[in-house]
């Protein structure tokens, strides 16, 4: 049986992840990136015991430990005392992995360490593609094209495998404004091993430390529909920033103030799709399943889509269309699942009244003591899902 030929577009955490998966597996792989180097956008990524189960699958849990930051706790506190409301256990001895803070660039280089440099092709500007019968074609923006077995589309949330499918669609503004920045460690040292989150009236603050402790990584959430652009790359001011969070307790304030810069950007919502692939093609990650932050699972649930493609494709690499359905049928559920609990999550960590407020902070220590899933936000079904399972 002749090995099948699998074009990826899109470059980043995903493509490479499926990459890798889908070559351990003995599939001819490309990637096509539309970048001239292969580079992550943003700062640090918290990736939560699923995650690290699916990194184990792929065979880089222990390089990625070695690059990160190992966090079993996780607390949650008070925007204006700052005291404790709950802490969350998210060690190996609960889940069967830890839970692991490490910046987007590290990540992206262990995967493009395991792959050989002609696999990927840069300055690749994806277009569009067609789906054939026995074959697909993804077409490029300098008027070139190539043909594949199957095409998998893992070009983020403005994909341009998504719109060949299924069309173009519109993002929805959440009304919620971000910012983040990242701190050495020095500057603010005694958060070195803590993954925090503050919640506040409109708004909330999460950080967590980064490439083996050396920096502090924050992302600033706060209700707004001033800013409506989703660039992750556009500078911000300080003093907007500080303005923003003025009544919020010490802490928080000389986290922020420490900052060597500032980024910001709105934040956009999709709703889950119906459908993910036809024939020949299917998407992967935020292509695929585009999610708010609040419950950390947007590059969580792109590793374990990885796995699962793989995973199928193996299992009949002579009928492609029927592996990428199975993969679908497989992630669709999960993935649509976590969309909505995280849309919901944004809800909840914003309550604008004092009595919401105190009635959530209620509700969460009782869930985190004495309720059946004995974690503050509901999530032991996300953290206890292993892939290498299926």
């Amino acid at each position: 049986m002749k090995t099948p030929r699998i074009a990826i577009i899109g470059g980043g955490i995903g493509g490479l992840a499926a990459a890798v998966a889908l070559r351990a597996h003995g599939v001819d792989v490309s990637v096509h990136e539309r970048s001239a180097e292969l580079k992550e956008i943003g700062a640090g990524l918290r990736l939560t015991p699923n995650a690290l189960k699916a990194l184990r699958a792929l065979g880089l849990e222990n390089e990625a430990m070695a690059v990160g930051v190992r966090m079993d706790r996780s607390v949650t506190r008070s925007w204006r005392s700052n005291g404790i409301i709950s802490t969350q256990d998210t060690s190996a001895t609960r889940y069967g992995a830890s839970a692991l803070t490490i910046h987007r660039a590290d990540m992206l280089d262990l995967f493009r360490q395991r792959l050989p440099d002609q696999v990927t092709s840069l300055n690749a500007q994806c277009t569009g593609i067609e789906v054939h019968e026995d074959f697909a074609v993804a077409r490029f923006a300098d008027g070139s094209e190539i043909e594949a077995n199957a095409v998998i589309g893992a070009d983020g949330i403005h994909s341009a495998v998504r719109e060949s499918l299924f069309g173009a669609d519109k993002p929805r503004f959440t009304g919620c404004v971000c910012w983040r920045g990242l701190i050495p460690i020095d500057r603010y040292p005694h958060a070195a091993n803590a993954s925090t989150r503050w919640l506040g009236p409109h708004g909330h603050v999460v950080s967590y430390p980064v490439r083996r402790g050396e920096l502090l990584n924050f992302v600033a959430h706060y209700d707004s529909d001033a800013w409506t652009e989703e660039s992750w790359t556009r500078e911000a001011e300080r003093d907007e920033l500080l303005h923003t969070y003025a009544r919020w307790n010490d802490a928080v304030l000389r986290m922020l103030e420490s900052a060597e810069g500032y980024f910001k950007w709105a934040l956009y919502d999709r709703a889950p799709m119906d459908a993910w692939g036809k024939g020949r093609a299917t998407l992967l990650g935020d292509a695929a399943h585009s999610m708010l932050p609040y419950l950390s699972q947007g590059s969580s649930m792109t590793l374990e889509d990885a796995c699962v493609l793989a995973q199928e494709v193996a299992r009949t690499p002579s009928d492609l269309a029927d592996s990428l359905r199975r993969y679908e049928r497989a992630r669709m559920p999960r993935t649509r699942r976590a969309q909505l609990g995280s849309s919901a999550r944004a809800k909840e960590n914003h309550l604008a009244s004092p009595l919401a407020r105190f009635r959530r902070d209620l509700q969460t220590r009782w869930r985190a003591r004495f309720g059946a899933d004995r974690t503050p936000d509901g999530v032991s079904w996300i953290y206890d899902y292993d892939v290498a399972s299926l």
